[in-house]
């Protein structure tokens, strides 16, 4: 099974010198490799491979001395990167790729082997840079990948350490209705779950909008290029990286504790990025980070043995009594609560979501994604769809709104 370690490093100023080296020579071979791919394309219909684009390292060495200070596998490792960019553009649709700027707020470089981890020493020997300090919080056995070196906007160095323990993955465990969770996200309460408990949204780029902004400001009144301005500069950074720290923490606590706590958990699939298109929301979903947290869900089910139902974004989870099965089609946004005009049960718009959720994702055909094998469920006691599309004529309905 494969797992990242990813650890702080304290390298010297003449190590810092090395490193930042590599970053800007993987930069230029990334952007060089992806301009002859598209010349090649468009002048000559050619398709150049990885092995081709390795292959013209050493003249592009020749042409330019420079890159022969950096490790020459991290090069490599630059254009392997952009073979599975193509990859991706090809097969998965995802976007085309593009030139990376130097401006980027996390740059980094990889380094595929020949390095060296010292836990004693607490160091890490990287080829034609050295022993760098390092603190090491956690120790790990296993055989070790690739190393990836990052430095983010506030000059903190990482290194992240991909190993692979040389176990197979635990299988999921047997869950039944009992031991499954219902969740639905929102942005007033972050995660409602089918017990009814909810968790609030702690909104942490909102409650730092207006320092954020003060910051903002000075850094536009600075000189441009002045020392004034990269100290300006670096002050906001701090900010959004303590943003993003709160945030992370948080999701961690959260998907954690909901991994430990349950055998499976379903949860349904959302459109963030069209959801993000929506300027009147897109600060509080990008705050609330929904992707995050279901990646963080996936990733961990996976690694404890647990099981992530995901069913469609289309379901309508919210309008649907899960007592009778009764669809209230005209249910608002607006309304948070409303009483089932058939049974007479008052729901929560929320907690109901989620109940249904957790039902819709305990039958197979609802689902349209499963992290995990070997299911074992209960029967679950809910009308099917059809017949609550088919629902008789019933008395007037009625909505409580508070």
């Amino acid at each position: 099974m494969l797992q990242a370690y990813k650890y702080r490093m304290y390298p010297s100023r003449e190590q810092v010198t090395l490193l930042m080296k590599h970053i800007h020579a993987c930069r230029f071979v990334y952007n060089h490799s992806l301009e002859q791919k598209i010349k090649a394309y468009e002048q000559d219909g050619q398709k150049l491979s990885c092995f081709d684009l390795n292959n013209r390292l050493p003249a592009l060495k020749e042409e330019y001395p420079w890159l022969k200070e950096v490790n020459s596998q991290s090069l490599q490792s630059a254009n392997k990167n952009l073979d599975n960019a193509f990859t991706r553009f090809f097969r998965e649709k995802k976007e085309f790729p593009r030139f990376k700027s130097k401006k980027n707020p996390v740059r980094s470089f990889q380094v595929p082997q020949h390095y060296h981890v010292n836990f004693d020493q607490r160091t890490i020997k990287f080829p034609k840079i050295g022993e760098v300090k390092t603190v090491f919080h956690r120790i790990f056995t296993g055989k070790m990948k690739y190393a990836t070196v990052s430095v983010t906007s506030t000059g903190k160095w990482f290194v992240s350490i991909l190993v692979d323990d040389e176990e197979p993955e635990p299988k999921p465990v047997p869950f039944t209705s009992d031991t499954t969770v219902g969740i639905d996200v929102g942005l007033t309460d972050f995660a409602t779950f089918s017990t009814g408990e909810k968790i609030e949204n702690p909104r942490y780029l909102k409650t730092s909008l207006q320092r954020l902004k003060v910051l903002q400001r000075r850094v536009s009144r600075k000189k441009k290029g002045s020392k004034n301005q990269e100290k300006a500069i670096r002050k906001l950074a701090r900010c959004h990286e303590k943003v993003a720290n709160q945030r992370n923490d948080f999701l961690h606590k959260i998907s954690f504790r909901v991994v430990s706590e349950n055998q499976a958990i379903a949860v349904e699939s959302l459109n963030v990025g069209g959801m993000m298109k929506n300027h009147c929301l897109a600060q509080g979903i990008g705050d609330v980070s929904w992707s995050t947290f279901f990646t963080m869900l996936d990733y961990k089910c996976r690694k404890y043995g647990k099981t992530l139902l995901k069913i469609g974004r289309f379901d309508p989870s919210s309008k649907i009594c899960n007592n009778c099965g009764y669809l209230e089609r005209d249910l608002a946004l607006s309304e948070r609560e409303w009483v089932c005009p058939v049974c007479d049960t008052h729901h929560d718009r929320d907690i109901n979501a989620a109940i249904n959720i957790k039902k819709f994702a305990l039958q197979e055909q609802n689902l349209v994604g499963v992290s995990g094998a070997g299911r074992t469920v209960e029967p679950v006691d809910s009308l099917p769809v059809g017949r609550r599309m088919k629902q008789e004529a019933t008395p007037e309905r009625r909505v409580v709104v508070h």
